[in-house]
């Protein structure tokens, strides 16, 4: 098999980088700005409906950037030089490498809780808000703040991860 082109390996590393930005820049403006506005301004059930809105436009966005970035990045590391097989920890790019696509494990899960559990309760809690007790809607909102910070979180440690196998 021939060593892909210039051109190719641009175009996936754009993409790879785009699928980021989108993601984790999504990820940041929901808990550095619309989370603390929506706070500030607007009641708990209401609070709850506009993030579940939000929600519903940005879940399929980030779960398509997640396929785009499996696929670019199984692509870019089978042709880094520093690819020494699945599971290789001998160099620190290779440990670097692993370490952040065992992040980015744990930050698919979270998504998945995310998107198959939290935000249907939040939708069926909503479904029945006249009857919804403010503990039930403070309960999920909690959920749902937390699981925003945690994948934020992990996001960071993806990026730093991803700073350590640049400079080996």
């Amino acid at each position: 098999m021939s060593a892909p082109s210039t051109t190719t390996l641009a175009i996936i590393y754009w993409l790879h980088m785009l699928a980021t930005v989108i993601w984790i820049g999504s990820l940041a403006a929901i808990n550095l700005l619309v989370l603390p506005a929506s706070t500030r301004t607007l009641k708990l059930a209401d609070q709850l409906s506009f993030i579940s809105a939000l929600q519903k436009r940005l879940e399929p966005l980030a779960w398509f950037c997640m396929g785009i970035l499996v696929v670019t990045g199984l692509f870019q590391m089978s042709t880094n030089p520093h690819y020494n097989g699945f599971l290789s920890i001998s160099t620190q790019w290779s440990l670097s490498i692993l370490v952040k696509h065992g992040f980015a494990v744990i930050m698919v899960v979270v998504s998945a809780i995310q998107t198959w559990d939290v935000l249907p309760a939040i939708q069926r809690t909503l479904m029945k808000k006249d009857q919804a007790s403010e503990e039930e809607l403070a309960r999920l909102q909690k959920k749902e703040l937390l699981i925003l910070r945690v994948n934020l979180a992990l996001s960071i440690l993806i990026l730093g991860a991803t700073a350590f196998a640049r400079v080996s």
